[in-house]
């Protein structure tokens, strides 16, 4: 990986995005000073924190392709570049810069300074109590975790950096680490650091869905806990946010303001955006109807759209696509003010729609998926009917085998959580299970939404599990002589 120096003007160039979260991430690094200038009081620890979740909030577009465009649910327009087509057919070479993992280690270098530096401050200024130090520390944890965790599911294995780069002279060109040391890293920290995360009690209600809390920390162990099947953890961990009276789904009538105007009590994590504090995010230029790069898959209007015959009457044509001229649907949740295919986000408001990490539907569905995995049917059942009974659809008759309550359950996803970065990731999980007993049905999901001339030559690439994780940058490559090519890329 680059070698970053800690003067501060390099924090700030990370920092000073267009890309921002909310006002009360306002406070950041000041520019041009040198690390002895720096770290002396508890707002310097919280501007570099606060710096994280800027790089993380920024990356919002990128977490939209990784999650989606290979899968199923999105197609790309004239608009969509080439890096990002070829990603689309799995026809990706080191030296696509999509493949570019620095902004993640970016968000783990900001993190690594808040956990080592943090202590040292609290010894220089008086004012800085254990409480508020453990409290940032945590955060750092989270975000350090939720990056990793990402980069884990895109590449395998990746260096493993707990320590800043504060110097110009040091050495961190690591190797890679086994997936499941990053994974046992970063279980080990959340679970260390839980209880030292916000509760809540912060000054806006932004800041209290923007910041990692205890049920953030919940929902992503029990995310890790389900790509390592490990079910009976997933079911404990989600069962700590269901005891918290203010997390819950919002009625079918209400589903719309998961997405405006965002914070809804659903939410567990959201990295935020407020366009009038000049804080843009990416999804509208990704999704609106004259960008031109990304629209709703036949997989998708097949769900959802009324030409289709959907019965999705609450999550359907109006709310998560829109017909905006004859056979010409566009991806609505990040462009709409209303369900009603029609209020589109105007002024700022284009630039504010949250990107949504976790919320209460997606932890729902993790158990649930967890239970049946456990043969506990009817439970799984009952949560999976209480979401489509949210979205106005019958209850689904499934018989009493893992295998199919899996493919109710991963459709149940798709329609709820379509286009929010979750789909890839969910069929990979599919087709790693049990020794990837189903990787035809990803290969299968996968080739759905390709053309006919295509699905050969992709369903070829896809049948080998390691082609489902991305090259690392020929760059990072070159610069890290300790690095060794993702196998399926080497050659």
């Amino acid at each position: 990986m680059m070698k970053h120096s800690i003067k501060y003007t390099i924090a700030v160039v990370l920092v000073l995005i267009s890309t921002s979260c909310n006002d009360w991430l306002e406070l950041l690094p000041p520019g041009g000073l040198i690390r002895e200038e720096y770290w002396k009081t508890q707002a310097d620890v919280k501007a570099v924190l606060m710096a994280a979740y800027e790089r993380f909030s920024s990356m919002d577009a990128s977490l939209f392709i990784f999650g989606e465009i290979r899968a199923d649910m999105i197609q790309g327009d004239i608009g969509q570049p080439t890096g990002e087509e070829l990603l689309m057919e799995s026809n990706i070479f080191p030296d696509n810069s999509i493949c570019n993992w620095s902004a993640f280690y970016s968000v783990i270098n900001n993190a690594n300074e808040v956990i080592k530096n943090a202590p040292l401050v609290q010894e220089i200024d008086n004012t800085f109590t254990d409480f508020e130090k453990q409290g940032l520390m945590s955060e750092a944890y989270f975000l350090r975790s939720l990056a990793y965790f990402y980069l884990v599911r895109l590449y395998g294995e990746v260096p493993l950096v707990l320590e800043p780069t504060e110097t110009d002279d040091a050495d961190f060109y690591l190797p890679k680490s086994p997936e499941d040391v990053v994974l046992d890293q970063i279980v080990a920290d959340l679970e260390a650091n839980r209880s030292f995360a916000p509760s809540g009690g912060f000054a806006t209600l932004a800041e209290n869905k923007g910041r990692a809390s205890k049920p953030a920390f919940d929902a992503l162990l029990a995310d890790i806990a389900l790509w390592r099947f490990d079910y009976a953890a997933v079911v404990e961990h989600v069962e700590r946010i269901e005891e918290i009276p203010e997390i819950d789904l919002v009625p079918g009538s209400m589903w719309f303001e998961i997405f405006y105007p965002g914070n809804s009590p659903e939410g567990i994590l959201e990295f935020q955006f407020d366009g009038n504090l000049g804080q843009r995010n990416s999804t509208f230029g990704l999704t609106n109807q004259y960008a031109y790069r990304y629209d709703p898959s036949q997989t998708s209007l097949n769900m959802f759209a009324s030409e289709y015959d959907s019965k999705e009457v609450v999550r359907g044509q109006g709310a998560s696509i829109v017909e905006v001229a004859e056979d010409d649907y566009i991806i609505w949740k990040y462009v709409g003010r209303a369900p009603d295919g029609a209020s589109l986000r105007s002024g700022n408001e284009q630039f504010s729609c949250n990107w949504i990490v976790y919320r209460y539907a997606d932890i729902m569905l993790m158990k649930a998926e967890a239970l049946s995995q456990m043969n506990q049917f009817t439970a799984a059942g009952d949560i999976l009917n209480e979401i489509r009974t949210r979205a106005g659809l019958n209850p689904a008759l499934i018989p009493n085998n893992p295998t199919a309550y899996e493919d109710a359950i991963m459709d149940e996803r798709a329609r709820e959580l379509a286009y929010e970065g979750k789909r890839w990731f969910d069929l990979m999980r599919l087709g790693r299970r049990n020794n990837y007993a189903r990787r035809s049905k990803l290969i299968e999901v996968i080739i759905s939404n390709v053309p006919p001339t295509q699905k050969r030559i992709l369903s070829a690439k896809l049948t080998n599990p390691l082609g489902w994780y991305l090259p690392i940058f020929e760059d990072e490559i070159e610069r890290n002589k300790n690095l060794v090519q993702n196998p399926y890329y080497d050659d």
